[in-house]
């Protein structure tokens, strides 16, 4: 009598006797193996390109800026001259990056109402665009407040000037980057951080010796109680785009070109 059952009647399949064949160290030996095999050469440089046009973006920017920017001449707030330099980092702190001072120029009611929350703080890191406006220089001659009598033995980093420029004047502001403007004008972008506006111009580092010569004019200036608080010029090269970089700046008539 032949024996029908299910268990007797079911048939083997291919995978089942593979896997039935397939033990752990095959599983292990295989894994090795596909590990062991040498990656796609395009797998290996696409990581790399990303990295260096991630490191060559920003140089390439400051680069740009430098030859097609415009030149423009801001203003910091007059500060204590020893403020000035920390270690070998110059701070700025420019009049434009007061709310106090561009709340009165046409556009900042807008852009506050745009960036603002409903308990109407404004946003962190909203966008605006600063426009300046060149004032006509008429050749201001600078009395300097500092003493030249010991200057031979000085590193020669500072070039004297008695013609200082004048600070472009903020005329308006604007939520979008204008796309007409007149030519003694530019626009400066700038980001809301912790209720001032940063330009990217706060901070910037000097070589040794202009530090000895920054180093010097200050102590000249602090014994002047005059010139112990005074405004600092700053020549930037803004871009197109608004973006900006620091190329010079005046301590007195002495000028600096970093």
């Amino acid at each position: 009598m032949t024996n029908n059952t299910p268990e007797k009647n079911k048939t083997s399949t291919p995978e089942k006797e593979f896997s039935e064949k397939l033990t752990f160290r095959d599983y292990l030996i295989a894994t090795e193996e596909k590990a062991n095999q040498p990656l796609p050469f395009w797998r290996l440089v696409a990581p790399l390109l990303v990295q260096v046009g991630l490191i060559l973006g920003v140089p390439s920017q400051a680069v740009y800026t430098e030859m097609a920017g415009k030149s423009v001449i801001l203003q910091t707030l007059p500060t204590d001259v020893s403020n000035l330099l920390e270690g070998s980092a110059l701070s700025f702190d420019y009049n434009i990056s007061r709310p106090q001072t561009l709340r009165r120029l046409p556009g900042w009611r807008d852009w506050v109402r745009q960036n603002s929350r409903r308990n109407g703080r404004i946003i962190q890191g909203s966008t605006l665009y600063v426009i300046l406006q060149e004032q006509r220089s008429l050749n201001r001659q600078f009395n300097s407040p500092f003493d030249d009598r010991f200057t031979s033995d000085r590193p020669n980093v500072g070039n004297l000037n008695s013609t200082v420029p004048l600070a472009w004047k903020p005329v308006s502001i604007s939520s979008d980057l204008p796309m007409y403007l007149s030519n003694n004008q530019v626009a400066l972008k700038g980001n809301y951080q912790n209720g001032s506006i940063n330009y990217g111009l706060e901070n910037y580092y000097v070589s040794q010796a202009q530090r000895e010569q920054i180093d010097y004019d200050l102590f000249q200036a602090r014994q002047n109680q005059r010139a112990r608080r005074r405004s600092i010029l700053v020549r930037v090269k803004v871009d197109s785009q608004g973006n900006a970089i620091p190329t010079s700046m005046w301590i007195g008539d002495r000028n600096y070109n970093f």
